[in-house]
Order: C-alpha cells, then sequence, then structure tokens
C-alpha cells in the first residue's frame, strides 16, 4: 500500500484540497449555529482560499516543470538570465496564490497595489494553464495521429517541448494586458427595450437601470464605483436595481467605497437584492443596514408597487427574492422564498423580479410562470477567457435577454464592474437600461 509520503506532490495537493472541502461542509452543516459570526466569516473565508490554493498547487506544479525545470535541462540553464526567470516564476505563483488571501487583510476604500498585482497574476495564471494544457494535448494528439512519437529524434524532441511554454507565455502576456485595458474601460451602456405584459399604458417607456456584480473589495473601490453612479444618473433613469454582489466585503471595512451610492436619486426608487457573495461576507444585516442609510431599499424575499406618477390606479409589482447561497450556507433567516416575495402580486398586474443568479430565475418561473420580467446578473459574461464555457454550461442563461415561454422575459447583466481578476476578455463590463414597453 502506497503511504502518504510516496504520493507526487500534485496527488498530496489534491488530498489536501479534499480535507479543506471536507472541512467547509462540516463546518457549514454542524459548526454554523455554534460559531460566533465573526468566527464563522473568518473561518468560511479562510477554508475557501486554502481550498483554492491547495488546486491551483496542482497547477502552479505543472507550470514550474513547463516554464522552468523544462529549461534546466537545456543549454538555457547556463545563461544569464536563468535566474532572474526562476524568481520571477516565483514570485508570479506566489502573487498568484497570494490574492484569495487579500480578502482577509486587505481591503480598503480603495485598491491596494498589492492586491491589484496578485488578482492580475491569478487571471494570467488560468490563461497560462489553459494554454500549457491546449498545447499539450495538441501534441500528444499529433503524436497519436501521425504515429511518430516514438520515432522523434532527442534535439527535434527538446526543441517542441521548449516551444510550447515559451509559446503558452508569449499568448498569456498578451492576453492579459489586452483583458487589463478593457476591464479599465468604463462600462459601456447598453439600452434593450422589453415588452412587458399588462404593463400599464401610462407607464410605457419607463426606464429601469440594472447594476450587477460590482464586487466592491480588493480590486474595486470608490473611485469605479462613483464613476458607475455618474454614469447612471446621467441615463436619469425612473428606477436603478442592483442585482447582487455588490461587495466581498463587510460593510464597515468598506464603508468610505459605498458613499457614492446615496447620490442615486431615480425618482420610483433603488433597490436591491443580495448575490452570493454578500452571503460570503456573513455580514447581510449590516449592508441592509447600510443601504439603508443611503436610501436604497433591500428587497428581502418581498415587493413593492411601483406606482404611475400618471396614475395612481396604475402599478406593477416589482419583487426580489434572496439568492440561492442563503440555502447552502444556511445562513439563518435568508434564502430563495419566491412564496413570500410575490404575496400580493397577482397575474392581474405585471410583475418583474429581481433575482441574482439565473438558476433561480429558472425555478422562480417553473413555480410562477405568470412572472413578466426577470432581471439577474451572476455570470459575468464568462468575464474572461477561457471562463466563459463554464459560465455558459453552469447557468441556464447565460448573457442578454431571453424570452422564455409567450409573455415573460429573462435579462441577464454580464456585471458592471468584475470579481477579482481586474480583466475582462471575450465579455464587456454593462449599465443596462431596461425600457418597459406596455403592449
Amino acid at each position: 500500500m502506497i503511504s502518504f509520503k510516496q504520493l507526487p506532490l500534485e496527488a498530496k495537493a489534491a488530498v489536501a484540497a479534499g480535507l479543506v472541502f471536507f472541512s467547509m461542509m462540516l463546518s457549514r452543516s454542524y459548526l454554523a449555529e455554534q460559531l460566533e459570526l465573526r468566527t464563522r466569516r473568518w473561518l468560511l473565508r479562510l477554508q475557501m482560499a486554502l481550498f483554492a490554493n491547495a488546486l491551483m498547487l496542482i497547477g502552479s506544479l505543472h507550470v514550474w516543470r513547463s516554464t522552468v525545470t523544462t529549461f534546466s535541462r537545456s543549454s538555457a540553464a547556463s545563461s544569464l538570465c536563468f535566474i532572474p526567470w526562476k524568481i520571477a516564476v516565483f514570485m508570479f505563483l506566489a502573487l498568484a496564490h497570494s490574492s484569495f488571501f487579500t480578502l482577509l487583510f486587505l481591503v480598503a476604500e480603495e485598491p491596494y497595489f498589492f492586491s491589484l498585482a496578485a488578482y492580475t497574476c491569478l487571471g494570467a495564471y488560468i490563461i497560462l494553464i489553459f494554454f500549457l494544457f491546449t498545447l499539450g494535448s495538441v501534441e500528444q494528439a499529433y503524436k497519436f495521429l501521425s504515429g511518430r512519437g516514438a520515432k522523434a529524434g532527442t534535439g527535434n524532441k527538446n526543441s517542441r517541448t521548449a516551444m510550447k511554454p515559451v509559446l503558452a507565455v508569449m499568448l498569456t502576456v498578451v492576453l492579459t494586458v489586452v483583458g487589463l485595458l478593457n476591464a479599465s474601460r468604463p462600462p459601456t451602456v447598453n439600452s434593450v427595450e422589453v415588452p412587458v405584459h399588462k404593463l400599464p399604458s401610462s407607464m410605457n417607456n419607463l426606464r429601469v437601470v440594472l447594476l450587477s456584480d460590482i464586487h466592491l473589495g480588493p480590486t474595486v473601490g470608490k473611485t469605479k464605483l462613483a464613476m458607475i453612479v455618474r454614469m447612471v444618473k446621467a441615463l436619469k433613469p425612473d428606477i436603478t436595481v442592483i442585482v447582487g454582489d455588490l461587495t466581498d466585503s463587510e460593510a464597515e471595512i468598506i464603508r468610505p467605497a459605498v458613499e457614492p451610492l446615496g447620490e442615486l436619486n431615480s425618482p420610483l426608487g433603488t433597490y436591491f437584492v443580495t448575490g452570493n457573495h454578500e452571503y460570503y461576507t456573513s455580514d447581510v444585516s449590516n449592508w441592509f443596514e447600510l443601504l439603508k442609510s443611503l436610501n436604497i431599499r433591500p428587497l428581502h424575499n418581498e415587493n413593492v408597487k411601483i406606482v404611475s406618477p400618471k396614475s395612481t390606479d396604475d402599478w406593477f409589482c416589482l419583487a426580489g427574492v434572496d439568492d440561492i447561497e442563503a440555502d447552502v450556507l444556511r445562513y439563518s433567516g435568508h434564502g430563495m422564498n419566491l412564496k413570500k416575495a410575490l404575496r400580493g402580486c397577482s397575474s392581474e398586474h405585471a410583475i418583474v423580479l429581481l433575482a441574482h443568479q439565473p438558476v433561480a430565475a429558472k425555478w422562480a418561473l417553473q413555480e410562477r410562470p405568470d412572472i413578466n420580467l426577470i432581471l439577474s446578473g451572476h455570470t459575468h459574461g464568462g468575464q474572461m477567457f477561457p471562463l466563459h464555457a463554464g459560465a455558459y454550461f453552469l447557468n441556464p442563461f447565460f448573457v442578454g435577454l431571453y424570452k422564455v415561454g409567450q409573455n415573460t422575459f429573462v435579462y441577464v447583466s454580464p456585471g458592471t464592474m468584475y470579481f477579482g481578476i481586474p480583466m475582462r476578455l471575450g465579455s464587456r463590463a454593462e449599465i443596462t437600461e431596461i425600457i418597459l414597453r406596455s403592449p
């Protein structure tokens, strides 16, 4: 029987990741009610950081072997550039691994340079892993199909082996720069017209500005939020809605960064529903109080009547549900409760629902197919290559406008900022102007 010491490093990292994951499930199931909120918050974040790092260690070993060990066996090892290259690769990997810990120690009104550098390295790490794996797979497929794998000369083999990491690094650098530049641009404003069944004619052309996934935290601060608020105010919406993942940190720590939200002055109100990341902070109650102080109303499995400025008899129901992650985390007093959220909302009036995750949108329509419009976020439109495929297949609605049935629409925002990694590749940050049309 093989002992733990005899396992390769990749296997040891996988075992460590499994143990951390088991501890996460254990603490969620049996310790959630026994620990103080602050202790539970730190334990959850520490476990998530350790789990991510254990998984990353498997990839980091592959990166090191591909970009350092490969060259140490060649004439390049005697070059004066080899030692600085080793140091650069080591620092790159160390920064990428440290990114998850910045949520614990480096969150303030504006992002720290270290956090930006660490998350940039994490983004480059993901791209590099993808290209190393892809190029390796292509090479193996070529060998298999050509049947010449065993006949290749040693010199040619070493040359091809060295070319893979060089090409992967070059592609990673180019895409990282492109991704950083793309994410640094202000969000695009996308106007979308949506016909809403049973919307009163007096409310035709009502404008709703949709914000999602701002992720105030290690890499998004007050300056970016103030820019978003200025853009929203320029649109002069009737209603502003924030559909979750506003933050990645506790309210008290990042309170100064949130102040620009107080400048939102939509005449029919500004509303908020929780996303999964609000529950990761374990500080939802304090966030609700902070948002209320800024004249933003959280919809905690509840609804409001949006009354037409032209006629008090004309209105539609705006409802919001808690994020489904609250149920997974067993967050006391929270969890998606559609029946409670739609209490008093009948099919005689139009119904608009705010639900952070597209999965929640799907569940809501299965229970109440009379909902006319659901506004969601969560997917980030994949945010950056090569994460698009995962986001696409894990969500029933990916990004943009979907027609579901005869009188129902779902709109999924690609996100107003980004989570952690200050990069966007193959997606664009967006402020969405939803223009409601009466039939």
